[in-house]
């Protein structure tokens, strides 16, 4: 299945218009024509079959035959990541956690952060071309940079864990997951949490953890929390 995004239609839609990129990309690019079944997503956990009546390549409409809704995931992923010194490491790393399953991630800057400046748009951009990818019906939701501070200063009931990697006492992240819990998670810079950071997350009941015995980049570590929970979520 091609996956289409339009994230201004509902269920209460009858036709719509795609933008002028997206209609050409349809109509000169994938030759599709009137009559064309295309199938859409809103990025809500919506997926709507839709039938082109207005095969144009500056404005291609289509009316709604059908929709449904994929049942909402019983656990949420929040990971809280901060930007990595390379940016395509932190692209990959977008495009991965959106295909393996994610909900939520605010990119965090911190004491050891070597960037602290993010291209918003661009992030969106490869979520959304992940997504459709992956014809994932759910687009995560990316938030503005924050500090390190801040972003403890939330408040939620979410398990909440810090993932670092000072020789401390940690929990392996095997021992502290079960499934159908929210989960919000940090993930360090390229040279960690420093020991000040580590001490404010504790105090505001994060659980230290340790996602295994070798030294991981944070794109890396990023990832394996990610696929972690994923997987002790699976039926």
């Amino acid at each position: 299945m091609q996956l289409f995004y339009n994230p201004t239609i509902n269920e209460a839609t009858e036709t719509f218009s795609f933008d002028k990129e997206e209609s050409k990309h349809i109509i000169k690019v994938l030759r599709k024509k009137d009559t064309d079944i295309l199938h859409v997503t809103n990025g809500l956990g919506f997926l709507f079959t839709t039938e082109i009546t207005l095969a144009s390549d500056t404005k291609c409409t289509v009316k709604i035959i059908s929709f449904e809704k994929a049942a909402a995931s019983k656990f949420r992923l929040h990971l809280a990541v901060a930007p990595t010194k390379m940016n395509d490491r932190y692209e990959w790393f977008l495009e991965k956690a959106t295909e393996i399953g994610i909900q939520e991630i605010t990119p965090i800057i911190c004491d050891h952060s070597e960037r602290k400046v993010i291209n918003n748009e661009r992030f969106d951009k490869i979520l959304l071309a992940a997504m459709k990818q992956a014809n994932e019906l759910y687009l995560p939701k990316l938030n503005p940079a924050i500090t390190f501070k801040e972003f403890i200063s939330l408040q939620n009931d979410d398990l909440k864990m810090i993932a670092h990697c000072e020789e401390t006492d940690k929990k392996t992240l095997k021992s502290v997951l079960q499934s159908n819990q929210n989960i919000t998670m940090l993930i360090g810079p390229e040279g960690d949490f420093s020991q000040k950071e580590i001490a404010l997350a504790l105090s505001n009941n994060y659980t230290a953890v340790s996602l295994g015995n070798t030294r991981l980049r944070t794109e890396t570590a990023a990832i394996v929390a990610c696929h972690s929970v994923v997987f002790v979520n699976e039926a």
